[in-house]
């Protein structure tokens, strides 16, 4: 089945930086929107940044001026720079897809998972 695989988590200490990258395992016709979500110990999963095919940015507002998306859709690949990170961005960062023209969180495409832990 396509799936995405993700990279890049790791430990940092606060204002440190990493790069995630997820991208598409399997053959697919085309992929509409690409995003991260996370979800932290205790808590729901939410919205961290999402980028359409077109280009078009969205982030959330915890994360805005220190996260930045990008995407290469050649290789339908998403990332996502992560840079002044805080102790309240460590979470469980996942990776997801839309193969059909609609919004993220109508995803059918996941990654499994990549964590980042940020120490103070």
């Amino acid at each position: 089945q396509v799936h995405l695989v993700e990279s890049g988590g790791g430990l940092v200490q606060a204002g440190g930086s990493l790069r995630l990258s997820c991208a598409v395992s399997g053959i697919v016709f085309r992929i509409g929107v690409m995003g991260w979500y996370r979800q932290a110990p205790g808590k729901q999963r939410d919205l961290v940044a999402s980028i359409t095919d077109g280009g078009m940015t969205h982030y959330a507002d915890a994360v805005k001026g220190r996260f930045t998306i990008s995407r290469e859709n050649s290789n339908d690949t998403v990332f996502l720079q992560m840079n002044n990170l805080k102790p309240e961005d460590t979470a469980v960062y996942y990776c997801a897809a839309n193969r059909a023209p609609g919004p993220i969180d109508m995803s059918d495409l996941w990654g499994q998972g990549t964590q980042v832990t940020v120490s103070s």
